[in-house]
């Protein structure tokens, strides 16, 4: 295990994939590590009579040169069978880091990967406590590099790959980091695509550099959605919250069941609500959502598409769609959605 503490192996760099299996050849050995079922993982070589039991896993296989650049970010499944037991093992690409950061003489460093190419360049807004190693981030990335635009993705500060303390984050701090990706990184007219609360960031970007951000692309977009969800607690429990100074938010997206939120997370992002009034945003702006999402109402999307002075706004509801809309036919919607309006800017232009 010496061997490990030398391998970078970088937070959040995995994601589950559809189960299509190749099996793990001789030459892609090197590059597979056993994961366990602990988050973050601990890695460990696939050993030689585990080795028929694996297979490689991907939306699309790729080559294996590709595999060796480390620009492969699927997720492999294996089923392992003995006498006693039978497990579901995760695998996952070796990748050699391509990762950026963003320095900041007052703030924590942002991580970043950005794609050169020409404008409008797209950037991606992650969800909270999410990184850009997702697969709407990396199916848009792939896009833009077929059409030769522009784009970023980066993680929050105290996620993924980035300086900083989950713990002390805030939607204001996070809010600055949008900003500073549009300042630091960007030269010309951008589309920023959020997910959830990166929807909600992508409001206030577009307020705050209304010169730079020429679209919008939100998918499930989580607008004042922490707030609003506090402010419906009973009194008595918003009480409770407030003198234990921490409240357990349920989610079906990490192990424990909950996301602990400070009281002072939620007072603060209260100074960052826009849908009690009109969002001076006059940008295209499109609004995908699914009606079956468990985490945050579609409502929310007609709320924005209500509040914003665009009148260029269009909201798509996917009848069966869930939270996270990482489907085949939801990310071809997502980069469909991109492409028309990389089309119409250009046009514009």
């Amino acid at each position: 295990m010496g061997l490990l503490s030398s391998i970078p192996f970088p937070r959040g760099s995995w994601q589950a994939s559809p189960p299509r299996q190749a099996p793990v050849s001789a030459e892609l050995l090197p590059h597979v590590w056993f994961v366990g079922s602990q988050s973050p993982p601990r890695p460990a070589p696939v050993s030689a009579e585990l080795l028929p039991h694996v297979w490689f896993v991907g939306s699309e296989l790729l080559p294996l040169a590709r595999l060796e650049l480390g620009i492969v970010r699927q997720v492999a499944w294996s089923g392992y069978n003995d006498d006693c037991t039978k497990q579901l093992l995760l695998l996952v690409c070796r990748l050699k880091s391509s990762v950026s950061f963003l320095t900041r003489p007052d703030r924590p460093n942002i991580a970043y990967q950005k794609l050169k190419g020409r404008n409008p360049g797209v950037i991606f807004l992650p969800g909270f406590n999410s990184n850009m190693n997702g697969q709407k981030a990396t199916a848009l990335e792939d896009f833009c590099k077929s059409l030769g635009h522009a784009f970023i993705r980066f993680d929050y500060t105290g996620c993924g790959s980035s300086d900083g303390k989950f713990e002390e984050c805030t939607i204001g701090k996070w809010r600055k980091d949008v900003l500073s990706i549009l300042d630091e990184l960007t030269d010309g007219p951008q589309i920023l695509v959020g997910s959830s609360m990166g929807g909600w960031l992508m409001l206030h970007a577009a307020i705050a550099r209304p010169d730079k951000v020429a679209a919008l692309v939100g998918v499930a977009v989580a607008a004042d959605h922490v707030v609003t969800t506090f402010k419906g607690l009973p009194i008595e429990a918003q009480k409770e919250i407030e003198e234990k100074g921490e409240w357990k938010y349920r989610t079906k997206h990490n192990e424990a069941g909950y996301y602990s939120l400070t009281y002072d997370f939620i007072r603060e992002a209260e100074n960052h609500c826009v849908l009690n009034s009109p969002i001076p945003v006059t940008c295209p702006v499109r609004l995908i959502h699914g009606m079956e999402d468990g985490d945050v109402p579609w409502q929310i999307s007609m709320q924005v598409a209500d509040r914003v002075l665009s009148k260029d706004v269009d909201v798509i509801l996917r009848k069966i769609g869930q939270h996270r809309m990482s489907d085949k036919e939801d990310t071809k919607l997502l980069v469909n959605t991109v492409d028309d309006l990389i089309d119409k800017l250009s046009t514009v232009a």
